[in-house]
């Protein structure tokens, strides 16, 4: 059992955990993941690793409640454990030394895995160029985290409630042509990455991106995250999940990411229904 020694909502439904897991921390490198099991009856989720602490043996990890497992994790507190937290998984970011100025974009909860590779870029003396954004204001995560490994941060809203008016893509799109960078690395919904790549493809800017969201399994055996690379089958668990932007056939990664949306919300509504009979303390045989 992995126990929770701290928890912190950074926005609506975004939250933080620490959590004691030593051996993982001792082994982690900056883009890896972990997957976890709540319980014996929860489903394995994968979730990017925020940040790692080797001396206090510590992994920290941002997610947002969207469905089931994540509404059933941001309910647990301080004290608590989780049953399974195995990692670290995937390839790490390699920091190259030919990268001296790179623009790293993080939209929404995307924010959290592209920080650990900013503070890598940063620490290897690259230049760093951030820009992170949201729909509004109130969904902004990280900012003084990315300002601190960042020489220049760009915020933004959809809705123009803080920072620039406009999507990240929008501020990658100004700042190309006249700070042309070595390397973008774009982490967010799928079609924001499609969008950066879109942009720095004009420029022959190589690009990265990350395909956490796409996993099921995390170990390469369930071959749910089967994505086209380059024309070649990889998988985001074992191959990946960073991969070159350019070469992801984002079309049908789309078509593949919403293969289980009905499931899920039949999930989500189960577990809602069920928390809901916990809290008013009733019998929910009727109910079946």
């Amino acid at each position: 059992m992995y126990k929770i020694l701290e928890t912190k909502q950074l926005a609506k439904e975004i939250k933080l955990f620490v959590v004691d897991a030593p051996r993982v921390a001792k082994a982690c490198k900056p883009g890896q993941f972990i997957i976890l099991k709540i319980n014996e009856q929860g489903e394995r989720i994968p979730l990017t690793i925020y940040d790692y602490n080797v001396g206090q043996g510590t992994i920290s990890i941002i997610f947002q409640e969207v469905g089931k497992t994540t509404r059933q994790l941001g309910k647990l507190k301080a004290g608590d454990e989780i049953q399974d937290f195995v990692g670290p998984l995937g390839k790490p970011i390699e920091v190259n030394d030919s990268h001296k100025r790179i623009i790293c974009v993080g939209g929404g909860v995307g924010v959290a895995p592209v920080y650990p590779k900013a503070r890598a870029l940063k620490n290897s003396g690259a230049e760093v160029i951030s820009i992170i954004g949201a729909r509004s204001k109130d969904l902004i995560i990280l900012e003084e985290e990315m300002k601190a490994v960042s020489n220049e941060l760009y915020v933004c809203t959809d809705d123009g409630s803080y920072g620039e008016h406009g999507f990240v893509t929008q501020v990658l799109e100004k700042l190309l042509p006249i700070k042309t960078p070595d390397l973008v690395i774009a982490i967010g919904p799928l079609p924001m990455m499609r969008a950066c790549c879109q942009a720095t493809k004009k420029f022959n800017v190589p690009t990265l991106v990350s395909l956490n969201s796409i996993m099921v399994d995390g170990t390469g055996m369930c071959g749910s995250c089967r994505v086209t690379i380059g024309g070649e089958t990889k998988f985001a668990c074992v191959d990946g999940p960073t991969f070159d932007g350019h070469l992801v056939d984002f079309n049908e990664l789309m078509l593949r990411q919403v293969r289980f949306v009905e499931e899920e919300k039949v999930a989500l509504q189960r577990y809602e229904k069920m928390e809901g009979v916990k809290e008013n303390g009733s019998c929910c045989c009727k109910s079946r």
